[in-house]
């Protein structure tokens, strides 16, 4: 389906060949995987990974003095230098291993907000926020007395910085807010939040999901108290996810969850708490699966995030230029200049789920629904929309396919 190319000097072909799930077809069409904000797809190496460890080194980390347990615990350990240096943290004892950003979001929220949250304090989200950068703030602060204020947006899906500074004061004690928008792919001024937060005496938390595979991180350069994201949307594995914290800052926070490694003394009577980073992972970890993530890391690394940005900053403007030209009949939701790969829109008189279902007749994998962004959903006054999510294993020929495909559905519309 597609000829070779070299895409920003990127041999996207070659790249095609390390995801093996893309060469398949669906209801007798080439599979076209257009749901990345969603999750990845990963490359060989991970699933080696996966496969090497059970195989060959399957054993429980930290806890014993066999050959595979430390062959585990040294793969183990690797990746979170691996995500050190992929974040660019000060040091590794800041990288927590999670479940994913939700699970980041929760423990933030529970052992750093139960401790420090008050009566008549304030925590600030955006009114883009998934749902998982809501829920755990609302459940805290009412618990806690504390109020929960939204910075709006504007009708292109921009956060307005005025009305952020009018809401911040010094009642503002944690200011969470997502880097890149999963729903509209808004890209925020995070650095210039995270600074007039600081300056109000606010912490922040950064909600890194859906921008830690296009764009660099630096948490130091940012400044960000908390950095959250998951793995399964940069190539890597589901259920792992990481949770950056300046080490001041969790060295005070309360262990999340009790058990096994967190400790580091139990009694009947009472307990202490492991060093970090182990105070806050908790049990028996996801150990194959963080291994695995090393992997998605170095294809990230190696690959170049500046190449896959310029690629899929190409095919975003294809398939948005390609939209404009269908007229009325398109309605685009998140029309910000700054965006990363995501592109919502709607055919008019066509709900979205119908739109999903005959894409879906054509091979063609986009998701649809409110992207768990009911909020957002209701500031645009819509139900949900159709998502088109690109990475750097799609191509110009994937987005020639999806707009012949919008095009015809928008012909079924109007006749």
């Amino acid at each position: 389906m597609t000829n070779p190319s070299v895409i920003g000097r990127l041999d996207i072909e070659k790249i095609r060949t390390l995801f093996p799930v893309l060469h398949q077809q669906v209801n007798g069409k080439p599979l076209i995987y257009l749901d990345n904000a969603a999750t990845t797809q990963k490359p060989i190496s991970v699933l080696k990974a996966l496969g090497h460890y059970y195989q060959s080194d399957n054993a429980n980390i930290h806890r014993a003095a066999h050959t595979l347990a430390a062959r585990a615990t040294e793969y183990y350990e690797a990746s979170r230098h691996t995500v050190k240096e992929f974040i660019h943290a000060s040091e590794v004892e800041e990288c927590i291993f999670t479940k994913g950003t939700t699970e980041g979001i929760n423990l933030v929220a529970q052992s750093w907000g139960r401790s420090k949250l008050k009566v008549g304090d304030e925590v600030l989200i955006s009114g883009m926020e998934h749902h998982s950068n809501i829920v755990p703030w609302q459940l805290i602060s009412e618990e806690k007395g504390a109020t929960l204020r939204v910075i709006p947006m504007n009708e292109a899906g921009e956060l307005v910085m005025d009305e952020f500074e009018k809401l911040l004061s010094p009642k503002t004690k944690m200011v969470a807010v997502v880097y890149a928008s999963n729903a509209l792919g808004t890209i925020n001024p995070v650095k210039e939040i995270i600074a007039k937060s600081h300056a109000a005496g606010a912490k922040v938390l950064i909600d890194g999901a859906q921008a830690t595979s296009h764009i660099p991180i630096d948490v130091q350069d940012l400044g960000c108290d908390f950095f959250v994201f998951s793995a399964h949307k940069v190539y890597g594995p589901t259920g792992v996810g990481v949770l950056y914290g300046k080490r001041e800052l969790l060295q005070q926070m309360p262990p999340y969850q009790g058990g096994g490694e967190m400790i580091k003394e139990v009694t009947f009577e009472q307990s202490t708490w492991n060093e970090l980073p182990y105070k806050f992972e908790a049990g028996t970890p996801n150990i194959a699966d963080v291994i695995a993530f090393k992997y998605a890391l170095e294809f990230v690394n190696e690959t170049g995030k500046e190449k896959i940005a310029a690629h899929e900053k190409e095919l975003l403007l294809a398939f948005t230029d390609g939209l404009t030209k269908f007229g009325h009949t398109i309605q685009l939701i998140g029309t910000a200049a700054n965006k990363v790969s995501v592109q919502s829109f709607l055919i008019k008189g066509q709900h979205p789920f119908d739109t999903g279902m005959l894409m879906d007749a054509k091979g063609i994998a986009v998701r649809t629904g409110h992207h768990c962004t009911q909020p957002l959903m209701k500031r645009f006054g819509v139900e949900g929309t159709v998502r088109a999510s690109f990475a750097v294993y799609n191509t110009l020929d994937e987005v020639k396919v999806l707009l012949e495909a919008v095009h015809g559905l928008t012909k079924q519309v109007n006749k």
